[in-house]
C-alpha cells in the first residue's frame, strides 16, 4: 500500500506541469492576479459541471498548471469560509470563523491591504453579500465572521477601489459616500460608474438571487466592470471573484443548485482568462477555500444529460481542493500544498 500511495504521489508531481527542477528559470512576474475562488467547490463540483455542460468546462480547458490545496483551519480538521479565506488574504491559518487575524486575535495585513502600499488597485466580486466571509476576509479584521455592523464599519475604512455583491441593507449610503465610495445600484448604473472607489449592489436585497431564479450573468459582468477599471491603474491591480452560492447548493445538497453556480462561476473564468491572455501580464489562480457536502458522482443521467449526485453531508468536509493557474507566474502553484501557500505564491509573485 505504501509502495502504490507513494507512485500515486509520484505520478501527480509529474503530471502537475513546471515542478520544483531547480535548473527552471524563474517565473515571469505578473502586473495583476485575479483570484477566482468557487466557494465550497472540491473537484467533484467542477466534474459535475463538466458533466452536465456536454462534457466540458472552461476551468479544465484553459488552465496551464494544477496542484491541491489543504484546506484546513489553525483549530479544525475542517475549515469554514472565514478561517479558509483569510488563509489567502494573509497567508496565515487562523480559527473558524475569524476574519483578517491569527488565532491570537492579532489582526495581520492583508494581500489587498500590503498591494494598495505598493501602488496596486484592488477589488472584489462576489454572489454572496458584501459582509459575508470569503468577500470580508479580504477588508476585515473582526474576531467573529457574524459581527456585520463591524465588518461594515471596516469597509469604510477600506481603501479598497471596487466592491460588488450584495448586502444593500447592510449599508449606509451616506457613510460610503464619506468614505469616497460612489455607490451604484443595478448591472446598468454599475457599468456607468467609473469612480476610482466604486461600491456597486446587484439590488437592494440582502442576498442575490440564485442564478437559476434570474440573477442573470451579473458575476462575468460585475468581473468584466472591476478588472476594466482596475486595469487602469498602469501599476497593476488586485481582485478577487467568488462564486460564493456553489457552497450554498451543496448546504442545501441541491446538484441542481451546484452545477448552475459552477457553470456561471466557469463563464466568468473563461472571460477573465481571455482578458489575461489579451493582456499578457495578467495571472488568474482559480480554487476553493473548501469542499461543501461530500459530493460523489455515481452515475450519468443520458436522458436529462446531468451526472447522478450523492451528498454525504450537509457541511464542509476537509478534501484537498484543486488549484488551476494560468498566465505569468502560474508554475509555482503545481503541487501540493496548504492553503497559505496560495497567498506567500502571490505575494512573492507580485509584491515582493
Amino acid at each position: 500500500m505504501k509502495r502504490y500511495l507513494s507512485l500515486l504521489i509520484g505520478f501527480f508531481y509529474a503530471f502537475c506541469a513546471f515542478g520544483s527542477d531547480p535548473h527552471k528559470p524563474k517565473p515571469k512576474k505578473p502586473k495583476n492576479i485575479i483570484l477566482m475562488i468557487g466557494d465550497g467547490t472540491g473537484l467533484a463540483q467542477l466534474f459535475a459541471a463538466y458533466a452536465a455542460n456536454g462534457f466540458y468546462l472552461n476551468i479544465f480547458s484553459l488552465a496551464e498548471v494544477i496542484g491541491l490545496s489543504n484546506t484546513s483551519s489553525s483549530d479544525d480538521f475542517i475549515t469554514d469560509s472565514a478561517a479558509g479565506a483569510t488563509a489567502f488574504s494573509t497567508g496565515k491559518k487562523t480559527k473558524n470563523g475569524m476574519l483578517g487575524m491569527g488565532p491570537d486575535s492579532v489582526a495581520i495585513e492583508t494581500i489587498t491591504e500590503t498591494a494598495e502600499k505598493k501602488g496596486k488597485s484592488t477589488g472584489v466580486v462576489v454572489t454572496c453579500e458584501l459582509p459575508h466571509a470569503t468577500p470580508a476576509a479580504f477588508f476585515a479584521h473582526q474576531p467573529n465572521r457574524n459581527m456585520y455592523p463591524q465588518i461594515v464599519k471596516d469597509l469604510y475604512k477600506s481603501n479598497m477601489n471596487i466592491l460588488v455583491g450584495g448586502g444593500f441593507p447592510y449599508f449606509d449610503t451616506v457613510m460610503l459616500k464619506k468614505s469616497n465610495y460612489n455607490v451604484a445600484l443595478g448591472i446598468h448604473e454599475m457599468q456607468k460608474n467609473h469612480a476610482k472607489k466604486q461600491v456597486c449592489f446587484y439590488n437592494t436585497d440582502s442576498f442575490p438571487a440564485k442564478y437559476s431564479a434570474g440573477r442573470g450573468d451579473v458575476l462575468e459582468a460585475g468581473s468584466m466592470h472591476a478588472i476594466h477599471e482596475l486595469s487602469k491603474n498602469k501599476s497593476g491591480f488586485f481582485l478577487m471573484i467568488e462564486g460564493s452560492q456553489i457552497d450554498w447548493g451543496g448546504h442545501d445538497n441541491d446538484s441542481a443548485y451546484v452545477v448552475d453556480e459552477a457553470l456561471d462561476f466557469d463563464r466568468t473564468a473563461k472571460k477573465a482568462i481571455e482578458w489575461a491572455k489579451a493582456d499578457g501580464n495578467t495571472l488568474v489562480i482559480i480554487t476553493a477555500d473548501h469542499e461543501c457536502g461530500g459530493l460523489t458522482l455515481t452515475g450519468y443521467d443520458s436522458a436529462h444529460k446531468r451526472p447522478q449526485m450523492n451528498f454525504s453531508t450537509g457541511h464542509h468536509t476537509a478534501i484537498m481542493v484543486p488549484v488551476f493557474a494560468y498566465g505569468p507566474g502560474a508554475s509555482v502553484f503545481g503541487g501540493v500544498y496548504e492553503n497559505t501557500e496560495i497567498y506567500e505564491k502571490m505575494r512573492n509573485l507580485m509584491l515582493k
